[in-house]
C-alpha cells in the first residue's frame, strides 16, 4: 500500500490498534446468524482498507465457494476472479485475491474423482471494467454434473456493486445461474 519499495523500519512494525464494535459484523452476538466469516467478511474488510487508503479498486468481494455433493461424494472449491486496478496498475483476470491463496482443482483431477464434467472455464473478457487502468476480468465456470446433487454457492457483488478507484464508475453485478 506505500507504493513503492522501501526499507524495513519501526514505522511498518508499528502496530495498528483495531477498536470494533460489540454487535458489529465483525464481534457478532452468539446468536447471530452468521457464515462465511473467513471467506467473505475477510475480504470485505481488505477492500474496505484498501478503499480508504486509495490502494486498489474493488476485487470480486468474497473467495466464491462452491460446494456440492450427494450422499456419496462431496467437493469444495474458491474459484477465482478479477483483482482491482491500482492507481498505476491493471488488476490481475482469472486470480484469487486477498487471502485467497488456494488453488483450484485441476479439471482432469475433478472429473476423475466426481461425477461432474468441467463444460467451460474461462475468463469473462471486459469485466473488469474500461478505466485508464482496468481491473481483472472475472471468470465464467460451467458444470455439468453427471448425478443428482445439492449445489451452494456463496459470492459476492450480486447486490452491491465493486467500485472504482479515482472516480471510475462502479462495475455491474455479478452474475451466477
Amino acid at each position: 500500500m506505500v507504493g513503492r519499495d522501501i526499507p524495513l523500519n519501526q514505522g511498518c512494525l508499528a502496530p495498528v490498534r483495531a477498536i470494533i464494535p460489540k454487535g458489529s459484523i465483525l464481534d457478532p452476538s452468539l446468536d447471530a446468524a452468521v457464515v462465511g466469516g473467513n471467506v467473505l467478511t475477510s475480504q470485505r474488510v481488505v477492500d474496505v482498507i484498501f478503499r480508504a487508503f486509495g490502494a486498489c479498486a474493488a476485487s470480486q468481494g468474497c473467495m466464491n465457494n462452491i460446494t456440492f455433493g450427494n450422499e456419496l461424494v462431496s467437493y469444495y472449491e474458491t474459484v477465482a476472479g478479477g483483482a482491482g486496478a491500482g492507481p498505476g496498475w491493471h488488476g490481475r483476470s482469472g486470480v484469487h485475491t486477498h487471502m485467497t491463496n488456494t488453488r483450484i482443482t485441476d479439471p482432469e483431477i475433478l472429473e476423475k474423482r466426481y461425477p461432474v464434467i468441467l463444460k467451460s472455464f474461462e475468463l469473462a473478457q471486459g469485466t473488469g471494467g474500461a478505466g485508464q487502468f482496468r481491473g481483472g476480468s472475472g471468470v465464467r465456470r460451467e458444470l455439468l454434473f453427471r448425478q443428482q446433487m445439492v449445489l451452494s454457492v456463496l459470492t459476492e457483488r450480486r447486490a452491491f456493486r465493486p467500485y472504482g478507484l479515482q472516480g471510475e464508475r462502479p462495475l455491474p453485478l455479478g452474475r451466477g445461474s
